[in-house]
């Protein structure tokens, strides 16, 4: 397929091609979709929308959107029937009937967030180019737009601040470029797509999992274990567990809008 770059095994790419049914988990932000100019600027794409009904209503293909982004967020970007949407790594779902699906206590979490949400809050505060997430079952400092020596700092820091809630046992922290986030440990796009194939059989399709960051590695590792495919979504080589890399966003929705027809 001349979409793809194989990065793994040869034979991906064939086994790709060759599928009459696909299980499709997708990732949005750098996968779908560019980056936002922060996480909170939402606006629908009604191109990407297109493509995503079609997705939908496609017999041999079932899809599923796994992001970080809260589940409430996921929704208004994709008002699309059908399609199943997993938020904060996985710990929100909501149905392709439409119901939510929370598979964490709410009220156990939240008290842990409270608890480093002033600090990090202080952290950062007049800092220029950082931003602090709060998603509801965890928070997020991006510094995508502060000075690399800066956020190194404060990144640090905010890691230490928040050590004796990771040290707890119920929570871990994300890292990435610019980035860092508590989240509960259950927050993991690998489990996250363990958790729908048991809970959404469909028989004989080849699982594929498509994403552009270290979030996505969980699930490419999973997915591999499954059987199927992974792929990469970056401009450059790099190291990843992925079987295959396709180079930008738009790529993304080229090779979607000809699986869904």
């Amino acid at each position: 397929m001349d979409f793809f770059v194989s990065t793994g095994t040869e034979c991906a790419a064939d086994r790709l091609a060759g599928a009459t049914k696909l299980w499709l988990f997708l990732d949005y932000d750098g996968t779908l979709a560019e980056f936002a100019p922060t996480p909170d600027h939402v606006l629908p794409d009604p191109d990407l929308i297109g493509i995503l009904a079609k997705l939908a209503a496609a017999a041999r293909i079932q899809t599923a959107i796994v992001s970080g982004r809260r589940l409430e967020h996921i929704r208004r970007l994709i008002p699309v029937p059908g399609i199943i949407l997993a938020g904060t790594y996985g710990v929100e779902v909501q149905t392709p009937e439409g119901e939510t699906i929370n598979r964490l206590d709410y009220g156990k979490i939240r008290p842990s967030l409270n608890q480093i949400k002033p600090d990090w809050e202080r952290l950062i505060l007049n800092r220029e180019g950082f931003y602090l997430e709060d998603k509801g079952w965890s928070l997020a400092i991006h510094a995508r737009y502060a000075s690399e020596i800066e956020s190194d700092r404060i990144l640090e820091t905010a890691g230490k601040a928040a050590a004796r809630i990771v040290e707890s046992g119920t929570f871990r922290l994300l890292g990435g470029h610019r980035f860092l986030e508590l989240s509960p440990l259950l927050a993991n796009k690998g489990r996250a797509v363990e958790y729908l194939l048991e809970k959404y059989p469909f028989p004989d399709a080849l699982p594929v999992y498509v994403g552009d960051d270290d979030k996505d590695e969980e699930a490419f590792e999973l997915i591999n274990q499954e059987g199927g495919v992974s792929i990469l979504v970056a401009k450059d080589v790099r190291r990843s567990k992925a079987d295959l890399r396709i180079r930008t966003t738009d790529a993304v929705r080229e090779w979607l809008k000809i699986i869904a027809n």
